[in-house]
């Protein structure tokens, strides 16, 4: 089948490349020149395992092609994925600028039947407002009796394991008020799902929904756990135990249910604001998503509060090695990161800082550039703890698991780690000399 894909983020590029690889015929479109020059040439935008090879596989075979041109990636196409940003709006609400342009523009330049394809995160009602206005443009060119489809399609990809995801796909949700484009999406998806694994078809506004409620349940499980890592360290109890008293209950389950300081990244906080945002506009509090919200939040702070207790709030005599800067590992992305807010408040109380991320340092540099004269980024996760008066581990990269703590102890001028993210066990690390401080295990560094 011929697809054109408009936006090549992280969604977009990772649904095109995927297709790709089933055999189908795939343009993705974007407006930034020098993102599609860089495609073309090999270099990616996002890091993403896998994502690279993938591309360049079907590139070199026929199957891929970059463009700047939407006309060119329409010409023959049967589906249109809208695959573009939809950041928040100060409200919290989703900024649907990008995905009307683009709506716009297909009406402006189809001219043969379609199925349009609502891939980015939108809210509820979206899928009609698209259809509107490719509807209004064909009106005023004359082709009211062209036909067009629009489908919500919402993606669940998870940075770091998103190939896997989409080839893999735990299920696939289809929401359509048309039977055929129902059966052509299917046939589309079923290489996808020969393991079995659903395709769910359901109305629109119901899969509009359920990509929102899906991250938004997921939010909850994290935020949940956290308060609960707050309310062990006050009594003295070991969050990791109850994490497997309660996530052994087969109704609730273990993933998603691990402490430490909050979520981040493109999807969770953007998600859970706009269904608050939703609920608001329609009169209905989302009092619980929005609290999610608030707990992950504050829990962003959490290791600021464990410092303020062990050293004080003046740092400025202090240098902090971090470990970790994207806001989940396998990915450079650091929307959203808790990095962000954590390094930015110990800059303001007069620390230095040295830190390392085996794949955020790019970003990590252009988020922290007013803080240049405070932020040296280290060449290797060793060079990040020389000299350095505490350790911050604040994304669990693979490499951080096991390190040799000998040598970390000798490199370090006092030894004391923050763990964000409680990857070390505490009565070892107090074994080796350590003063150590996780989330919501504390009571052995009392």
């Amino acid at each position: 089948m011929n697809i054109c894909v408009v936006g090549t983020g992280y969604v977009g590029l990772v649904t095109g490349t995927c297709f790709a690889e089933m055999g189908n015929q795939v343009w993705c479109v974007d407006v930034d020149k020098e993102k599609i020059a860089g495609l073309k040439a090999g270099v990616m935008p996002i890091y993403e395992p896998g994502l690279k090879e993938m591309v360049l596989r079907n590139s070199q075979a026929g199957r891929l092609f970059f463009t700047t041109s939407l006309a060119e990636g329409l010409a023959n196409s049967l589906f249109c994925f809208i695959a573009v940003g939809t950041p928040p709006k100060e409200d919290g609400s989703a900024d649907l600028a990008a995905v009307q342009a683009v709506a716009q523009t297909i009406g402006k330049m189809i001219e043969q039947y379609i199925i349009v394809v609502n891939k980015s995160t939108v809210p509820v009602g979206t899928a009609d407002l698209v259809k509107n206005i490719i509807r209004q443009e064909l009106k005023d060119r004359g082709l009211e009796s062209l036909e067009v489809d629009v489908v919500s399609n919402p993606e669940f990809l998870k940075e770091g394991a998103a190939i896997e995801d989409f080839l893999r796909p735990d299920r696939v949700i289809i929401g359509s008020d048309n039977v055929r484009t129902m059966e052509l999406m299917k046939q589309l998806y079923e290489p996808f799902v020969r393991n079995q694994n659903p395709i769910i078809c359901m109305d629109i506004r119901s899969a509009e929904i359920t990509k929102y409620a899906a991250n938004a349940m997921l939010a909850l499980r994290i935020s949940f756990i956290n308060e609960i890592a707050g309310l062990c360290d006050a009594v003295g109890g070991d969050v990791a135990k109850v994490r497997q008293g309660i996530g052994t209950d087969s109704r609730i389950g273990m993933p998603f249910l691990y402490a430490g300081i909050g979520y981040g990244g493109s999807c969770f906080p953007k998600d859970v604001r706009e269904l608050v945002a939703s609920g608001r506009r329609n009169g209905l509090p989302m009092a619980l998503v929005e609290m999610a919200h608030q707990v992950n939040e504050r829990q962003k702070r959490y290791l600021l509060g464990l410092i303020d207790k062990h050293l004080g709030q003046d740092l400025s005599d202090k240098v902090f090695g971090i470990w970790g800067l994207a806001f989940k590992p396998q990915t450079d992305d650091m929307r959203e990161a808790p990095s962000i807010v954590i390094i930015h408040e110990l800059v303001s109380r007069g620390a230095m800082i040295k830190a390392f991320d085996p794949e955020a340092m790019g970003e990590a540099k252009k988020i922290f550039s007013s803080h240049a004269d405070r932020i040296k980024f280290s060449a290797n996760m060793l060079e990040a703890v020389q000299n350095v008066d505490s350790l911050l581990l604040l994304t669990e990269w693979h490499q951080f698991r096991q390190p040799d703590f000998s040598q970390i102890k000798k490199a370090m001028r006092q030894p004391i780690i923050f763990d964000g993210r409680n990857q070390y066990d505490p009565e070892k690390l107090q074994q080796l000399g350590f003063e150590y401080f996780c989330v919501g295990r504390n009571r052995y560094g009392k």
